[in-house]
């Protein structure tokens, strides 16, 4: 533990001063490959040579005092001394790639496998916890703060945040800096308590990341709509759906040279090759898709093809019988959901849907263009007889959000 501390609420309306105890656990620091973080960091690594860093923080808080309970906690950390930035600041466990059932991105992979697994529990999304609200990207100075708007739920007393830094120069031999709480509390009154001083901390730096044997890729799972219903048109169904598929590739500067699909009769399952710029090719393979899809539609006499699309990403290793790795799975599991087939239900006129990630959303099209992020859905895919929970996005085009 770094430090046990109080926070001071000052005298309100008749209501006397209070003290709450906050405990702050020491800041945990791991390396992070610039090749697990998104394009834009990636290439900034190349040009200029920075150090990427995941930090984790934890604070507790004591009970409430009688007649009060927590509406709201704010957790600030301020490196501005030794000018060290937050590049990334996660709002949660699913943007930061860590569920219950284990990692779904690159980044958290290697948290949960970098020493710091004490922390990582801290992490994972709860259904008492509403989402952060984060502050300061790109700056030296961030936080956290958790607020439920509803004021229903009581707010857990147990926290753990995560953030990735960006280090530049050398000689630099520990991270230095300041954590701030603060806490709002509902009761007679309302009243705000905070620590009265800042909490002053240092952390060592880390080795540089180790090398892996896997890769983080892009993983992609299709299936055709109703291809049961069609038994006579089946072969024509397959031919149509590995063309249609191999164009989306194409247009997103995939060759045929650099994939080995799998085929599954009404699907297919394709990891695309590393290094991809995600924020490039994945538009680029969805309007090729979409290319690809209205104009086999057009030229066909039959039934049109309507086609269920998945994304995921993560660390995958190609293995004797086909790709080992969470996200070759995950991506089955988003692809044969309730959601996403809810999706295909209820919007007959549209001939593909889409399902991705919490965190391939954040990372990639939260920031994008095309598709539009606001025509998104945020779903939450719950299969409890696989063991697997993902909050996802899904994307129906033409559809109004």
């Amino acid at each position: 533990m770094l430090a046990d501390a109080r926070l001071i609420a000052p005298p309100a309306r008749g209501e006397d001063q209070f003290a709450i105890g906050v405990r702050c656990g020491r800041p945990l620091l791991y390396p992070a490959d610039a090749r697990d973080l998104p394009v834009a960091l990636r290439s900034r690594a190349a040009a200029t040579g920075a150090r990427y860093l995941g930090a984790l923080f934890a604070f507790d808080l004591d009970p409430a005092p009688a007649g009060y309970r927590y509406s709201a906690a704010r957790f600030t950390v301020d490196l501005g001394d030794c000018d060290v930035p937050a590049v990334l600041v996660h709002a949660g466990a699913d943007q930061f790639g860590l569920l219950a059932d284990g990692a779904a991105s690159p980044l958290a992979d290697r948290a949960a496998a970098g020493g710091v697994s004490r922390l990582i529990s801290r992490l994972r999304s709860r259904d008492d916890r509403p989402p952060a609200w984060t502050t300061g990207a790109q700056s030296t100075r961030f936080g956290w703060r958790y607020q439920d708007r509803r004021g229903t739920p009581l707010l857990p007393r147990t926290y753990g945040v995560h953030a990735v830094l960006e280090v530049t120069g050398s000689g630099r031999t520990d991270i230095a800096g300041f954590l701030e709480v603060e806490a709002e509390l509902t009761g007679a009154v309302r009243r705000r308590a905070s620590t009265r001083h800042r909490i002053p901390f240092a952390a060592p730096l880390p080795g540089a990341a180790a090398g892996r044997a896997a890769a983080v890729r892009l993983c992609m799972a299709a299936d055709v709509v109703g291809y049961s219903r069609r038994p006579e048109a089946a072969e024509r169904l397959q031919h149509d759906l590995v063309s249609v598929l191999a164009d989306a590739r194409w247009a997103a500067g995939v060759t045929a040279a650099q994939v080995s699909p799998q085929p599954q009769g009404d699907g297919q399952f394709t990891v695309l090759p590393a290094g991809l710029d995600e924020s490039d090719a994945i538009p680029r393979l969805l309007r090729g898709l979409d290319e690809a899809l209205r104009f086999r539609n057009a030229a066909s006499g039959d039934e049109p093809m309507r086609l269920r699309l998945a994304l995921h990403r993560g660390l995958v290793k190609e293995a004797d019988n086909g790709w080992v790795g969470r996200a070759a799975v995950a991506v089955h599991r988003l692809l044969d959901s309730p959601p996403l087939r809810a999706a295909v239900a209820d919007h007959p006129r549209a001939d593909w849907v889409l399902g991705v990630p919490d965190v391939l959303y954040a990372d990639v099209l939260a920031t994008g263009t095309e598709p539009p992020p606001a025509a998104f859905q945020p779903v939450t895919v719950d299969l409890p007889g696989k063991g697997f929970r993902e909050h996802a996005w899904l994307y129906v085009p033409g559809a109004v959000a």
